[in-house]
């Protein structure tokens, strides 16, 4: 089925389905490979719905940051806010992708009923992300520790805000 990508202060789409790839975002200053890509391909490959999937990605296209910080959060915000799911993908390493804004943004998301969190347990810092899976179990957030879960479990929580999605 199609997957059309939004990235990082694109326009966001009025319907749909749509997935917030929440999580850290690797810096210039400790440069790694993004996460986001085989998560949106986790999110292609599981996708079954009869509607387009949107995949809404932070990450600007072709590494054009956002000229006001103001621009940039307030996009992510309201992506995140008219998402159907929120797939918090934390492969926590405290020297490369520290996710401290992540930590914000569970906070704010996990009573919403559309979070669900991944947090790897072979990742560099895995001790990191105790407190954020201890919440999301009280909170009834699925956890998961691999990416094709994480989106599995988006795409379900997806599919059941969207009527017709399957």
């Amino acid at each position: 089925m199609t997957v059309r990508l939004v990235m990082a202060r694109e326009p966001l789409p009025a319907v749909g389905p749509s997935v917030f790839l929440a999580g850290p975002t690797p810096d210039k200053s400790a440069p790694v490979p993004s996460w986001r890509p085989a998560a949106t391909v986790a999110l292609s490959a599981q996708w079954t719905g009869t509607q387009p999937l949107t995949v809404l990605s932070p990450e600007s296209r072709n590494g054009t940051r956002a000229d006001r910080y103001e621009d940039q959060v307030d996009w992510e915000t309201d992506a995140r806010a008219g998402a159907d799911a929120i797939l918090f993908w934390i492969p926590r390493d405290m020297r490369t992708l520290p996710g401290m804004t992540t930590n914000v943004e569970f906070g704010l998301d996990v009573a919403t009923g559309r979070a669900v969190l991944g947090a790897p347990p072979d990742c560099p810092n895995p001790e990191r992300n105790r407190y954020l899976v201890y919440v999301a179990r009280r909170h009834s957030v699925p956890v998961c520790e691999t990416l094709h879960a994480a989106a599995a479990a988006a795409l379900a929580l997806a599919a059941r805000r969207t009527p017709h999605s399957r």
